[in-house]
Order: C-alpha cells, then sequence, then structure tokens
C-alpha cells in the first residue's frame, strides 16, 4: 500500500519538475516552447539551411569552372598557338628607326634595303644609309606613301613597277646615288630629285614627264645629259640641269616652234650653267619663256 501512494506521489510531481537548461545551444537555432511559433521557426531555419548549402554550392562551381576554361585554355594554346599580328612583324623597324604619326625615319642606320613599314606610313626619310637597289615589293601594301626621299644611298637600280601602286606619291628623292637611268614614275608627282646621279639622256625615256600634269619641281642637276630631256610638263615651274654635258638645245625644247603666240608663262627659273653649251646661240628656244634661262650666254 505504501508502494502504490509512492509510485501516486512521484507521478503527480514529476510534470513541475523543468528540464535543466542546455549548456551549449546553435546560435542559428532558437527554439520558444513558450509560443505557438515553435513550428515555424523549425521551417525557417530548414530555408536557410538549404539556402546556405545551395550558396555553398554555387561557390564551388564558380570556384571549378574558370580552372576548367583556363585549363581548356591552356591545352588550345599548346595545340594550336595564336597568329602574331602583322604590328608584331613592324616592330623592328620601329625600334631600328623612328616612327612618328605616319612619319619613318630611317636616316644613317646602315639598312642595305627599304625595311618593312606599318601599312599607315605616309612619309619614308632614309636618308645616309647603303641601299643598292628598290624593287616593286618595298611598297607594294604601302599605298598612302605621300613622300619618299632617298638621298645619300648607294641606289644602282630601281624597277619599274616600283612606284607603279602608289598613287598619292608626291615628292621622290633619289638624290646623291648611282643611277643610271631612271624608272617609270607616278603621275601625281609634283616634286622629283634626282641630282648627284650618273643618269645618261639615254636612260630618260622620251614620255617620262610627259603626263606628270602636277610636276613643279625638277632637278636633274650635276648627272651626265647630253641634252634637256622631251616633252616636259605645262606644270614646271623650276627645272635645274646645270653641271650635265648638255650640247645644244632646239626651239621645241621648251618652247613651239610653230606657236610664236605661246607663252609658257609658270617657269620660273631654268638653270643650264655648267653645261658646254652657249645660250647665245639658240635665242629662239627661249622666246616663249618670261625670264631667261641661267647660264653662259658668250
Amino acid at each position: 500500500m505504501k508502494t502504490l501512494q509512492s509510485i501516486f506521489l512521484l507521478l503527480l510531481f514529476v510534470p513541475l519538475i523543468k528540464p535543466a537548461p542546455p549548456t551549449q545551444q546553435d546560435s542559428r537555432m532558437t527554439y520558444d516552447y513558450g509560443t505557438d511559433n515553435f513550428e515555424e521557426t523549425l521551417f525557417s531555419q530548414d530555408l536557410e539551411d538549404e539556402y546556405l548549402d545551395g550558396k555553398n554550392i554555387k561557390e564551388k562551381e564558380t570556384m571549378i569552372i574558370p580552372e576548367e576554361k583556363s585549363l581548356q585554355l591552356q591545352k588550345d594554346e599548346r595545340v594550336t598557338p595564336p597568329p602574331l599580328k602583322k604590328e608584331n612583324d613592324e616592330m623592328p623597324t620601329c625600334l631600328l628607326c623612328v616612327c612618328l604619326s605616319g612619319s619613318v625615319y630611317c636616316e644613317e642606320v646602315d639598312i642595305d634595303a627599304v625595311p618593312p613599314l606599318p601599312k599607315e606610313s605616309a612619309y619614308l626619310y632614309a636618308r645616309f644609309n647603303k641601299i643598292k637597289k628598290l624593287t616593286a615589293k618595298d611598297f607594294a601594301d604601302i599605298p598612302n606613301l605621300r613622300r619618299l626621299d632617298f638621298t645619300g644611298n648607294l641606289i644602282e637600280d630601281i624597277e619599274d613597277g616600283t612606284f607603279s601602286k602608289l598613287s598619292l606619291l608626291e615628292e621622290l628623292t633619289l638624290a646623291e646615288n648611282q643611277l643610271l637611268k631612271l624608272p617609270v614614275l607616278p603621275p601625281k608627282l609634283t616634286l622629283f630629285n634626282a641630282k648627284y646621279n650618273k643618269i645618261k639622256s639615254r636612260g630618260i625615256k622620251a614620255n617620262a614627264f610627259k603626263k606628270l600634269n602636277h610636276l613643279s619641281f625638277l632637278y636633274l642637276d650635276h648627272n651626265a645629259l647630253e641634252s634637256v630631256p622631251l616633252n616636259l610638263p605645262e606644270s614646271l615651274r623650276v627645272i635645274h640641269l646645270q653641271f650635265n654635258n648638255i650640247t645644244s638645245i632646239t626651239d621645241d625644247t621648251f618652247c613651239k616652234a610653230n606657236d610664236t603666240r605661246y607663252i609658257r608663262d609658270r617657269i620660273e627659273e631654268i638653270r643650264l650653267e655648267g653645261n658646254p653649251i652657249v645660250l647665245g646661240k639658240h635665242p629662239n628656244s627661249f622666246i616663249c619663256l618670261k625670264r631667261l634661262p641661267v647660264g653662259s650666254y658668250f
């Protein structure tokens, strides 16, 4: 009987005993046993765990994918290396010379051929080098050239097609070289300078200057010419032929023998001094000129 009473009393007092608080509690979980939000709290926690798990997966994927791409790129680069750009091929020229705003300065650098030029080149100054020959390949891909200066080289030969594609070329200087003849010249030249060479009259074709309707300045002094070049264009303003071997001129050299009214009013200067010719013996050769040529008249 006493035993039954003891059990009954124990059952009465058990609900009044509260469990001891936990020694450690997860900072992410808050269980409120005294409210109706217990299930809502657990549901929120589940969502948070899923979100964190998903975020961790994405972060892992983000870290892995670039590694895969990087490995693939490295593999591709080993198999098929990318082609070098054209600009890289042009760099040695711009290291040896000076490239500035479409101008290339290759002066006194001892080159023996025209270097590869950037496509945008408009002006090339290659003075005082050791270039011996000019070819069509030298300027085949440089269509924008407007000025070429090869003063003081060793040029002996120029292929006829060298300047054929240079439709914009305005000034060509070949002074102080070893030329025996002239190449075909581009049509838009305004200045041609080939003084101090070894050019003879047979080295200049009869129509070499005829179609150069923009040519204003012609310098052929200090050569070996025996006569004045034929068919000089009307556009000429200055003609330098001094110190050659010119022995005679005709009435058609500068003027028109059959037209006494013809005036060549653009010519400002003709120099013929230093030639074995007496200009006073050819008075009709200058009747169309506003100024007499410079030279010996007696």
